[in-house]
């Protein structure tokens, strides 16, 4: 009863518009004042405790490469190089926008960050050469959630510290499914492009192959220092993250495309979304433990196996649920709350952590495009000018590709699992606590 009582609160209070860490921190409280057992100490203690982590330090800092690529200029590299590789081939401004998604990817680890980045240079290039405004809005968006699945991802991040999962190991987790995903997208760029021909982009050919090549090779170098030292044993993720921002600053600096009021403004961006981040997982280890406190996970676990044994339905059952879920809460909340809870529930399963980790990722980012939460929707409604129904209106078409990465990354638990069993050859760099 107490236990129905606090997600019930919680719920109404999301519903009510409150923030989510309130959210949660409100009906703890109310718990904790009618515990005679518990006191403020315990409590303050099981809040402070989630935020002990080494590895979230990783957050803020892969936040910072994502808005600082932008800032500086970086990223406008990556895209004049994808031009220039797509050339002449019909349709080349939407294959860019998926492969600009991927390259992107490899540096922030955000949706937010990667539409922000996306949506200023390339839904504006897209609809001047003619693309239709709602195809750039809803393809934009779907590169964008490439981030948080491909390393370095912030949500598996969060997953990884919940779940007691190696960081690394979730990292190689993602790589498979995103570039699934960017594939199905270029497909579904295909198919569109070939119902409605428009003339490739020519505006940058003047540069050249070779000179844009020069001009973004050292900021290529990023995804290497990050996945090359990650894997290769020479960084724990976030010395990897730490590493990445230094090395971008640095060649901002080099560059002289970064003015001291941009500065001040990534500083800005970076503390105010970490904070964000941080007040919820300092919630959510209250809530959690509350729930742990009475027998959550146990009851949703025999609500469960009441309901099914049967793996597949269960996972069908868990894919409904998460994406309900994705368009209530942001990716973080939502995993904070729902890992402790799933998790040994799934183990009566056999479900590998690292599957149900892709998995859960995977809905709760459809989540990002979908109302009333999406955040990636008002994210390109602001950097573009267009009405949030039309972002709306031009990402839904692009739901189906979505679900259909989802469906294979939910029954063929070997796209995430495979290649962190087959990348075994250094262990990773063990950090402090």
């Amino acid at each position: 009863m107490i236990l129905a009582i606090l997600v019930i609160s919680m719920l109404v209070l999301i519903a009510l518009r409150i923030p989510v860490a309130f959210s949660m921190l409100l009906p703890c409280l109310c718990y904790i004042a009618i515990s005679p057992d518990i006191t403020l100490g315990v409590a303050l203690q099981r809040t402070m405790a989630p935020l002990d982590s080494f590895p979230l330090l990783a957050v803020p800092l892969f936040m910072m490469t994502g808005y600082l690529s932008n800032a500086s200029g970086l990223a406008d590299r990556l895209f004049r190089l994808m031009i220039c590789l797509f050339g002449r081939i019909p349709g080349n401004l939407a294959y860019v926008n998926v492969a600009s998604g991927v390259l992107f990817s490899w540096m922030s680890g955000a949706a937010v960050a990667d539409a922000a980045g996306l949506g200023t240079v390339l839904v504006p290039a897209m609809k001047k050469r003619g693309y239709d405004e709602g195809f750039a809005l809803g393809l934009t968006g779907c590169s964008a959630l490439i981030g948080p699945i491909m390393p370095p991802s912030i949500p598996a991040i969060i997953f990884a510290v919940s779940a007691g999962v190696a960081v690394d190991k979730l990292f190689l987790a993602g790589v498979i499914p995103a570039l699934i995903l960017a594939a199905i997208l270029c497909v579904y760029v295909f198919v569109h492009v070939s119902w409605h021909p428009l003339p490739p982009s020519t505006e940058m050919e003047s540069i050249g192959l070779g000179r844009a090549f020069l001009d973004a090779l050292p900021v290529l170098f990023t995804p290497v220092i990050i996945l090359g030292g990650i894997l290769g044993g020479v960084f724990s993720p976030t010395e990897a993250a730490a590493f990445s921002t230094l090395y971008l600053l640095l060649l901002s600096v080099l560059y002289r495309t970064l003015s001291l009021k941009s500065f001040v403004t990534v500083l800005q961006q970076t503390t105010a979304t970490t904070g964000t981040i941080m007040i919820i997982v300092a919630a959510a280890g209250l809530f959690g433990w509350i729930i742990a406190r009475e027998q959550g996970p146990q009851a949703v676990k025999d609500a469960l196996m009441y309901l099914t044994t049967d793996r597949l339905v269960f996972l069908l059952l868990l894919n409904l649920f998460l994406l309900v879920l994705g368009t209530l809460l942001e990716p973080v909340a939502a995993l904070l709350i729902m890992v402790p809870i799933l998790l040994p529930v799934t183990k009566e399963f056999g479900i590998d952590p690292l599957h149900l980790g892709m998995v859960m990722i995977f809905n709760l980012v459809i989540g990002l495009l979908t109302p009333p939460v999406g955040l990636v929707l008002y994210v390109l409604s602001s950097v573009t000018g267009a009405p949030i129904q039309r972002v709306i209106k031009g990402t839904i078409p692009f739901l189906v590709p979505l679900v259909i990465v989802l469906l294979l990354i939910t029954y063929i638990p070997g796209i995430s699992t495979w290649l962190p069993e087959k990348m075994k050859a250094k262990p990773p760099v063990v950090a402090p606590k």
